[in-house]
């Protein structure tokens, strides 16, 4: 048994602030990318509601992905500077590998 940990994130953005967030969130995953422990971490914009945006994350331990959430500077620096241009996070779920 693996301590494997995927994150699934959906945040929509205030409306007319689509792109200002989509950017926002393009500049968090190449350094989330290098964040020990991580696995998988892709952004996805919703092709018919161009304000949702998904994050898959795969991370090797729930305590990496708590460390990134909490400790790495470019996500920091996101809730400080970025997420003004989120009107609303509609789930975040912490999900353990079945099949």
């Amino acid at each position: 048994m693996t301590d494997d940990f995927y994150v699934l994130a959906i945040l929509y953005a205030k409306t007319g602030r689509e792109a200002e967030l989509r950017e926002k969130l393009r500049a968090v995953v190449a350094p989330s990318r290098r964040d020990a422990g991580n696995l998988r971490y892709e952004l996805f914009e919703q092709q018919d509601d161009p304000r949702r945006f998904v994050f898959v994350e795969h991370w090797g331990s729930p305590a990496a992905q708590e460390a990134h959430h909490t400790q790495s500077d470019h996500i920091r620096h996101f809730q400080e500077e970025g997420s003004d241009a989120v009107e609303r996070m509609e789930v975040f779920y912490r999900m353990k590998l079945v099949a």
